[in-house]
């Protein structure tokens, strides 16, 4: 059960959709988290119907320097519980160094165990030449993109309000040495009941390439918070074999209230 890696994968693993990156978002200021935000997710996993916790992640952010540039450095590790453990242990962390201004990545670094399979990947973004030196070689890359990390607080910053039910928001991202067109689409408005309470909520759908793992097309939904925070709330989604449920169960430090937090459990 890779738990970090479904948290990123609303914003990663996604059918390639070809179609340049909206120039609107090269560029896109932060206005929803502040260094400092910590951000707690339970994975949930089920066959039968009930759901049981498999895994956590943690996303932390906070406030450095690079190369005498201000960045935030964010930070997501997962782990399965000692039960899944017997079955599919993981331990991964991913790192971005994202600058401050532009919300464009200078530094990734992933470095997983996945059920035995090491993988570690360090890359160097040259945003201006448009090239990302990693572990494995030099690649070109297109405008304004992408890692797997900074692209969950990019996407935080979408500003819904200027889209529609059926829209689709395109990026780019880079993966394991490769560039993926990527895009988001837009479902609507609602509310939901998480583990954590009843939000007020933001509903999308990522279209995701048939792997290992995670099915085809349409299949996974994810809801953020309908407020300036946009902090991720639920992802759902089948598998190969039973469905995942992730809940936000706890967080510090974001930048706003959490007004979109109808009730606790």
């Amino acid at each position: 059960m890779n738990t970090i890696k479904l948290l990123f994968v609303l914003c990663g693993i996604i059918i390639p959709f070809q179609q340049k990156t909206d120039g609107e978002f090269c560029g896109i200021k932060n206005t929803s988290f502040n260094a400092g935000e910590v951000v707690n997710m339970t994975v949930y996993y089920s066959t039968l119907g009930a759901y049981i916790g498999a895994g956590e992640a943690t996303f932390t952010t906070t406030l450095e320097r690079f190369n005498g540039k201000a960045v935030y450095h964010a930070v997501g590790v997962g782990k399965t519980y000692p039960f899944f453990d017997n079955f599919f242990k993981v331990r991964d962390r991913y790192e971005s160094y994202i600058d401050t201004a532009t919300l464009k990545p200078f530094k990734f670094i992933r470095n997983v165990d996945e059920g035995g399979h090491k993988i570690y990947n360090n890359v160097t973004f040259n945003q201006t030449a448009n090239t990302a030196v990693s572990t494995n070689g030099v690649f070109k890359i297109t405008d304004c993109i992408q890692d797997v990390v900074s692209a969950v607080y990019y996407a935080r910053n979408i500003n819904f309000e200027k889209y529609k039910a059926g829209d689709k928001i395109p990026f780019d991202m880079f993966l394991d040495d490769e560039i993926f067109h990527l895009y988001i689409k837009l479902i609507g408005r609602e509310k939901i009941k998480t583990k954590y309470g009843k939000f007020k909520a933001i509903k999308f759908k990522p279209l995701l390439i048939k792997g290992t793992i995670f099915e085809g097309g349409e299949n996974m939904t994810v809801w953020v918070s309908d407020d300036p925070n946009h902090l991720l709330l639920r992802v759902e989604s089948p598998i190969t074999v039973g469905s995942i449920k992730v809940d936000m169960m706890g967080y510090q430090n974001l930048r706003y209230p959490l007004s979109s937090l109808v009730s606790l459990r």
